[in-house]
Order: structure tokens, then sequence, then C-alpha cells
């Protein structure tokens, strides 16, 4: 369950947490018309660090641009309200879920409705737990696909469009798996239900392209420049999915996951059957970085100032 923080972000004013509500008759309600983000704020020795948040916003409008969200907040005026965010919630660490959706007005499926944009932030924790961090998780290949080509746009980071992860996530979950990891329309695999996918096999790292239905993940990109940095080479490849079972390793990546290992695939024990030392090379410069044990040299961090908020 979520815990409670005191302020939320509404179209540009600070409102209670209780006061952050849409009518049943938004759009938004009948057809998941929503783009939204997952940030995650780290605690460091100097105070509160937002993790890439300029990309974050990014992909947010991007979003909002492919399905014609109508968008009246910039990049600066986005990652200011985070920041205060911060402040007013007086947090030390923090998700943050930005959020556009189409609110109450119009009916039809066409959209002639306001854009509501709502930021909140509150503690969370490991998306697959602690313990997978070190020992990973067992997963399965779903038997529902990947959202095709030209049916919902998989760039975009939507909300119609998890109604595709829910289905892969239950019935991993209905089925005794931590996470499912679901093929693309042609059958190669694409990614899990809310992470990407990287396979290790004779010191390669490969990773599915974009266009398998894949999410240009930011925690993607992190561990490819990492991976980089560390000298180990990193493919975008169409992956088959009997490659799962041979590599060495297999990691999920993602803003919720970070960096978590995959121990086995529909019950078949990949590598060692526990953190290969790729991934956790990767886990520990990632972590290093987020935490302000190691100097930010990719500029990924964003200060949160140690000042009072501003009155709201």
């Amino acid at each position: 369950m979520l815990k409670p923080t005191e302020k939320i972000w509404h179209n540009g004013r600070f409102i209670a947490w209780d006061d952050a509500k849409i009518h049943v008759l938004s759009h938004v309600t009948s057809y998941g018309s929503s783009v939204f983000e997952g940030i995650r704020c780290y605690a460091t020795a100097t105070g509160p660090a937002i993790f890439r948040v300029r990309d974050h916003i990014r992909r947010l409008l991007d979003s909002a641009k492919i399905y014609r969200i109508d968008m009246k907040y910039g990049a600066d005026e986005l990652a200011d309200a985070m920041v205060e965010l911060v402040r007013v919630n007086r947090m030390e660490s923090c998700y943050f879920r930005p959020i556009a959706l189409r609110g109450y007005g119009d009916v039809g499926v066409l959209p002639n409705n306001p854009t509501e944009v709502y930021i909140a932030c509150w503690e969370w924790g490991k998306y697959l737990g602690e313990e997978a961090l070190a020992n990973g998780v067992d997963v399965c290949v779903s038997s529902w696909t990947r959202i095709a080509p030209n049916t919902l746009p998989a760039l975009a980071k939507a909300g119609a469009n998890y109604m595709n992860s829910q289905l892969i996530r239950m019935e991993a979950h209905t089925n005794g798996y931590a996470e499912g990891i679901a093929l693309d329309v042609t059958g190669y695999v694409s990614e899990g239900s809310g992470e990407n996918i990287f396979v290790v096999r004779d010191g390669r790292i490969l990773t599915p392209p974009l266009g398998a239905s894949v999410l240009p993940g930011i925690t993607r990109e992190t561990v490819m420049q990492l991976a980089g940095a560390l000298g180990f080479p990193v493919v975008e490849t169409l992956i088959p999915r009997e490659m799962l079972y041979i590599a060495d390793e297999v990691f999920f990546s993602g803003t919720a996951a970070e960096i978590t290992p995959i121990r086995s695939v529909d019950r078949v024990q990949v590598g060692e059957g526990k953190r290969g030392p790729i991934t956790g090379k990767l886990q520990k410069a990632f972590f290093d970085i987020v935490n302000g044990k190691a100097p930010d040299r990719f500029g990924w961090l964003l200060p949160v100032e140690k000042r009072e908020p501003v009155a709201v």
C-alpha cells in the first residue's frame, strides 16, 4: 500500500494528498488516456538527488506528443516542481509519479477534454524485493504477446499500454513467478511487464531493439552507458526465446526494478542460478553513483538543495 505524503503537485500548485481526485467520468477512466513516468530520488551523503529527471521528463513530453495530449508545462517547470515536492514533503528518498491525463469533459472516444497534470511522490522500496537484487528472481515467458507495431505506440509510456502489462504480470503471479517476459508479435523477446531485459552470453550483453515493441527505458540506456564504461560490449539485436535458457546471465532494468538479476526462466536455471558477475558489476556501478558513493561522471543526478520549502 502507498504511504501518503503531505502534498501532491497539481496544475502548478500544491494540494493535500487526499484532495488529488478526478471525476469518475473523466476521459482517462473510460479510455486509459494518460501518460506517466516513474522517477527515483535517492538519498546521498549530501542530500536527496533525483535520477535522470530531464530524460524522464523528455520521455513524458514525447509520450504526450505521440498521444496528442496537450501539455502546457515545459521541462523546466516540471523539474522544478519535483525538486520542490521533495522539499515540501521533506523526503530523503522517494519515487515520483508524474502523470498527465485527459480529465472531465466530453465522454466520446474523440477527446475534447482538459489535460490534468499531477506529480506525486512517496517512499517505495525495491520493486521485486530487496532479496531479489542479490539472489535474482524466477520468471516465465508470458502467453500474452507484447503490443504489436501500429496498434498501440510502444515508445510511449501510456496508461492504456499497461493493460497489456497487467495481463503479463497477473499471469506470472498466478503461476508462481515474480514476473513475466513478453515476446513481440514475431516471437522474439521484448520486455517484462514493467522492465527492459538484458541477456549476457560469452561476455557480450544483448538487449532487444526498440523495434521489438520495447519502451525506451531510461535505466536501459543507463545500463548501456555503464556497460560501455566497464568495457562490456552491448548489442541491440533480436533475441530468440531459447536464448533466455542458455544465457550466462539475464537481468531486468527499470526505474522501479533498478538492476535485478533473473535466476530462472520457465523453471530453467539461468547460468549459476544467481546473480552473475557482469550483472553484479553493473549493479555496483549503478548504485555507487545513485547513492553518491562514486562521482556522478555522467551528470545523472539533480541535487535537491537543503533549504526550507517555499510557502504552499
